[in-house]
């Protein structure tokens, strides 16, 4: 059995729905021949990261939450060692044995669907558990919503892995299941990535604010508006969240620009330490004392310094954040998501002319409290937080501002998956 991660069932995380979760099984049924009452069901949703960007890799402190979108896999245990799986977006059948001995990928260029299944064996097996069944398993998603932003490949390998540990009897806690992904991305696909996704799907609860520690692995929730938490409406929350899709598509382990931005914050961070005679500690600029910073930044080179400015500027969003959420105050978290936008944009310097764009689109909307980039950064999707009931209108003004701005890459999104209104969801969980 997996320990139970953050979600609770609470009233608003309405998915994933059971028509979704019909489709999943019958699907399953006809692949395994099972009956329909042996097939469980991973839910794996995607996150946003409404504060703290681009920190987790420097050990720094991020927010989370997650959507009611996300990855299903249906799956019963196989007779034996055997994993074969099917997919709702890719062609073609996976077969491989738990038993078989899996290397790290050397070459990005081979990173495919098979590659998440792959890793999450391997880091079992790194990890010392003992994988004796497979599983004949469907996974699906949401498309036009993978590559987006939106940590899709931290929910394949964490419903890969929750899976075989579901069938092996094996009891695993969500926050050795965030180390367990961590290596599926850093040592098997070759990502320097930190703990940000796999924290937020596997912990993330309806209503609350995740706050993630990335140096101590630690985490703390706060539910929204502390002070009138009883009278919250049947628990809804008065605000919804926009995803808009600029219709770029990444895959991490295949841009070098994001390895490029974790080595110069790690090479700030040794400047700054060797500066202050800390030579000792760990190339992160969390181990960096502000003070420090603010005495020292002007020793480093022009693309370090704007890496540490957004570092030390975005760990100060993270803490008022915290506050402006716990009081309700939707404004004042708004334009601190918008700052953070903007630093990620001149001072972290990622984002495409598309991407900032629609990121400026997103901030007249009408509603609109706060918006910024999602994920990484260099292409998929801007975030926003919405007023609810102004939800739809601020969608359709993006909507139509975006087609008008960038026609050709508008017309290769499917348009009902252009900007989706989402509500926050609950954590991973098998069904």
């Amino acid at each position: 059995m997996v320990a139970p991660g953050g979600g609770g069932g609470e009233v608003g995380a309405s998915w994933p729905s059971e028509v979704e979760l019909d489709i999943v099984r019958k699907k399953l049924v006809e692949i395994s021949g099972r009956d329909a009452r042996e097939v469980r069901v991973v839910a794996c949703p995607y996150r946003i990261c409404p504060l703290g960007a681009h920190v987790d890799h420097q050990g720094g402190t991020v927010t989370a939450m997650t959507i009611n979108y996300g990855v299903l896999l249906g799956f019963v245990a196989s007779d034996d060692a055997e994993i074969s799986l099917q997919s709702g977006q890719f062609e073609g059948v996976i077969q491989f044995r738990v038993d078989d001995l899996q290397k790290p990928i050397e070459n990005p260029e081979n990173i495919n669907w098979e590659s998440y299944a792959r890793g999450a064996v391997y880091a079992l097996q790194n990890f010392g558990y003992d994988l004796k069944k497979g599983i004949i398993g469907y996974i699906s998603g949401v498309k036009g919503l993978d590559s987006s932003g939106l940590s899709s490949s931290a929910a394949v390998g964490i419903a890969y892995l929750m899976a075989l540990e579901n069938v092996n009897d094996l009891i695993v806690s969500p926050v050795d299941n965030i180390q367990l992904d961590k290596s599926i991305e850093n040592k098997y696909l070759g990502l320097e990535n930190g703990i940000l996704d796999p924290s937020a799907i596997l912990l993330s609860r309806y209503g609350y604010l995740t706050f993630m520690d990335c140096k101590t692995a630690s985490h703390s929730y706060v539910y929204f508006s502390e002070l009138s938490k009883s009278q919250q409406c049947q628990g809804q929350l008065p605000f919804k969240i926009l995803l808009a899709f600029s219709g770029l598509q990444h895959n991490l382990p295949k841009k070098r620009g994001y390895n490029t931005r974790v080595f110069e914050c790690k090479e700030a961070a040794r400047a700054l330490l060797c500066a202050s005679g800390c030579e000792d500690a760990s190339n992160l600029l969390r181990n960096v004392d502000p003070a420090v910073y603010e005495a020292q930044k002007c020793i480093l080179e022009e693309n370090l310094a704007r890496r540490a400015e957004h570092y030390f500027s975005e760990m100060k969003r993270v803490v008022k954040g915290r506050d402006a959420w716990a009081r309700g105050d939707l404004h004042e978290l708004g334009q601190l998501i918008s700052a953070s936008g903007r630093s990620s944009i001149l001072n972290y310097e990622c984002g495409s002319k598309e991407m900032i764009q629609l990121y400026e689109i997103l901030l007249k909307a009408p509603g609109v409290l706060g918006a910024r980039f999602s994920g990484a950064g260099f292409r998929g999707c801007c975030l926003a937080i919405v007023e609810g009931d102004r939800a739809e209108e601020a969608a359709a003004y993006v909507r139509a501002e975006y087609e008008e701005a960038q026609p050709e890459l508008v017309s290769k999104i499917p348009p009902d998956r252009r900007v989706l209104v989402c509500e926050p969801g609950d954590g991973a969980r098998v069904i």
